[in-house]
């Protein structure tokens, strides 16, 4: 069903969109550290409460994708297009819903998770968070607006616009921070900012009826059926993504009582460590596309072939990305304007998890989607509960907290949690269960 020129034509321009993601978040951490510390921590804390609220936006999204995208490779081509309509209604609710409690109660929320922090870091991270929520609207418009794309093998126009969005990000934080002299306001207005005008330019060009999935005109009545279809894919991602998230924000608890230098360290890693995640992340984005529209043409063979040749490219790819980068690994820190003890520090915990990425990401994060394309959602879900309950949160707690361990411990943990996964992930893909599912409810 694909070519390996039609692969490279959605995997090339989805690389460089998440290239940019990365990239320019790393930017932000750097102008950010120029704040010092207590920015830094403010500001990594907030991102990371709010994935969270994104991860459940990005689950949403995905549900609208492998729907449409079984409906394409059924050639179902209106009901693909009914889809991108339920989505942005879906979306947008849910948005709204979550995003007005988060700006009224932000000290509540944030203070329940975080409040022992530093108050150099509450005063950041309450200015960040504030400005920030105003976007989860525009987060999830985007989202989805960006997955119909991507169904349709057009990942080049999200690439567009995701360079659009980036360079407004990048110029807003520089002109803020080094030319007006802001705090951290200085990062989150652009962010706002980018990521409404990212949410408008999609959501117009899905108006293009010459494409093959676009927003119907006067198709703004619910269709409870076609949401039940995508929610049924969106929910338990959903639950999986945002709790894994949250699951993230807990174990850092960990790190923030071992004081500022430890939660900076964590900081500059987890902007380091997303480059070695770029193939995959890469990757767990098209096989979405691809799997989905396999199982639409209920082509179980092909929907197996793909993705063994998908893993064995995140293999390849997250090889010679991580390799390199371990290398050289001592020159690139320094880009971070962090103390010397937070820089020691995000380099063994850099060490740690792009060294096991190398063995272990594809396998427990990129085998799992195509699962989820083929609508085995529940059983993906509950390995991903499981496992991060068990290893990422409880035994953080055990080395982190419990040994004095701090993020070394919470890191360990985390490879832990990622080897239960690959073990669960490939005994479920080698069996026949979840080939059941996806011909008993494809299309």
């Amino acid at each position: 069903m694909f070519t390996n020129r039609q692969l490279g034509r959605l995997l090339l321009p989805l690389l460089i969109e998440q290239a940019l993601s990365i990239f320019v978040g790393m930017a932000d951490t750097v102008m950010v550290s120029a704040l010092g510390d207590a920015a830094i921590s403010g500001v990594s804390l907030v991102d990371m409460f709010c994935n969270v609220l994104i991860a459940l936006f990005s689950a949403l999204a995905t549900g609208g994708a492998v729907v449409a995208s079984q409906f394409l490779g059924a050639n179902r081509r209106s009901d693909a297009c009914r889809v991108a309509n339920q989505l942005v209604l879906v979306v947008l609710g849910i948005s709204l819903v979550i995003t007005v409690p988060m700006i009224l109660l932000r000290a509540q929320l944030f203070g329940l998770v975080f409040g022992g922090v530093e108050q150099a870091v509450w005063d950041n991270a309450m200015t960040y968070l504030w400005i920030t929520a105003l976007s989860y609207p525009f987060i999830a418009l985007y989202n989805a607006g960006a997955a119909l794309y991507r169904s349709m093998n057009r990942a080049g126009m999200t690439m567009i616009i995701s360079l659009l969005v980036n360079a407004i990000n990048v110029g807003g934080n520089a002109a803020l921070i080094y030319g007006v002299g802001t705090g951290v306001e200085g990062v989150a207005i652009p962010t706002l900012v980018s990521r409404a005008v990212g949410a408008f330019c999609i959501l117009w060009l899905l108006r293009n009826t010459h494409l093959q999935i676009h927003l119907l005109h006067g198709a703004w009545k619910p269709d409870f059926a076609m949401m039940r279809n995508i929610l049924h894919i969106g929910v338990p991602s959903g639950l999986e993504n945002s709790l894994f998230q949250l699951g993230r924000v807990l174990v850092v608890q960990v790190i923030a009582q071992f004081g500022t230098i430890q939660t900076a360290a964590n900081a500059v890693a987890n902007t380091m460590d997303t480059i070695g995640c770029l193939p995959g992340q890469t990757m767990n984005l098209a096989i979405i596309t691809v799997v989905g529209q396999c199982i639409g043409a209920r082509d179980i063979r092909q929907a197996r072939h793909y993705t063994r040749k998908l893993l064995l490219w995140t293999y390849a790819a997250t090889a010679l990305v991580n390799a390199p980068l371990l290398l050289l690994l001592q020159w690139a820190l320094p880009i971070f304007d962090a103390s010397r003890e937070a820089l020691s520090l995000a380099t063994t915990l850099i060490v740690i998890h792009n060294g096991s990425a190398m063995i272990l990401w594809p396998l427990a994060f990129t085998l799992p989607n195509a699962l989820r394309a083929a609508n085995d959602v529940r059983y993906t879900m509950v390995v991903a509960l499981v496992s991060m309950a068990v290893f990422r949160i409880a035994l953080s707690y055990v080395i982190g907290l419990g040994l004095g361990m701090g993020a070394v411990g919470v890191w360990i943990a985390m490879v832990a949690d990622w080897i239960c996964r690959v073990i669960l992930y490939v005994a479920r893909y080698r069996g026949h269960r979840w080939e059941q599912l996806a011909l008993s409810s494809a299309g």
